[in-house]
């Protein structure tokens, strides 16, 4: 299994995928904060058909013109209406989510420094800390569009792409530009296709998308490569799509 894994990734982990995927957009930057920005508003809409993704995250980042990082310390964000994004998410969870990370912008130099400060280990506790930020700064209020409110059991997918782009550091497809973890200590994105995938593959057992799943799933794929095991979420992921599909 190990060695099939690890093809499927030599496979897909190639510079061409970066066009075809959502990672394409944080790669449009140079400024870590911009990356940042990006990263966490586009894995934000992640989810559905592959294709509106794509075209609904370049208009979401139109919003914000060439510098993301200037669009929130200006509050340009407050000149947002009611439009929608992509799917459930509407201009106004933008707007929440873009106030939150002015507050981190205003104390701190960068979210990863932020996250180093708190000493943040993994996306659960990274989720908690991001999750009072943004309410803090929006009245307390929180908001599940842009994370989810009840995340201590949550498989946080949308998170944990995020932070596969903003970790990996093997200079191939993912930006590698947070220290604050380790490519060790990344969890999978699990979504539906990658949970199916990893079931017909042998390599996750629970039916639930969860927490416990990425737990589980991870653990396995550590045993494959304790330092990289997310790098096979470029396998799980591209089996089963277009000509890579292997089952019937």
């Amino acid at each position: 299994m190990k060695s099939f894994l690890d093809e499927q990734v030599q496979h897909i982990n190639t510079k061409s995928f970066i066009k075809t995927d959502p990672v394409q957009f944080p790669h449009r930057y140079q400024r870590l904060q911009d990356i940042e920005v990006v990263s966490f508003a586009v894995s934000a809409i992640t989810w559905g058909k592959r294709e509106m993704i794509l075209r609904n995250a370049d208009r979401l980042l139109a919003k914000m013109g060439d510098n993301p990082y200037d669009f929130v310390m200006n509050e340009d964000y407050r000149a947002l209406g009611k439009a929608n994004i992509h799917r459930t998410f509407f201009e106004p969870d933008l707007a929440y989510m873009l106030r939150g990370f002015r507050k981190i912008f205003l104390e701190n130099e960068s979210i990863e420094s932020l996250l180093q400060k708190r000493n943040a280990q993994n996306a659960w506790e990274i989720t908690h800390i991001l999750q009072r930020e943004m309410a803090s700064a929006n009245g307390e209020k929180t908001n599940s569009k842009c994370l989810p409110v009840n995340f201590e059991k949550s498989a946080l997918k949308r998170l944990n792409l995020a932070l596969r782009w903003l970790v990996r550091n093997d200079g191939i497809v993912d930006l590698g530009v947070w220290k604050v973890l380790k490519p060790s200590q990344l969890y999978i994105p699990l979504d539906v296709h990658v949970g199916n995938v990893a079931r017909e593959l042998g390599v996750l057992t629970r039916k639930q998308n969860d927490r416990r799943s990425v737990e589980e799933l991870t653990a396995i794929l550590r045993s494959f490569c304790p330092e990289d095991p997310v790098k096979y979420d470029f396998a799980l992921f591209g089996i089963g799509i277009g000509e890579r599909k292997i089952f019937t």
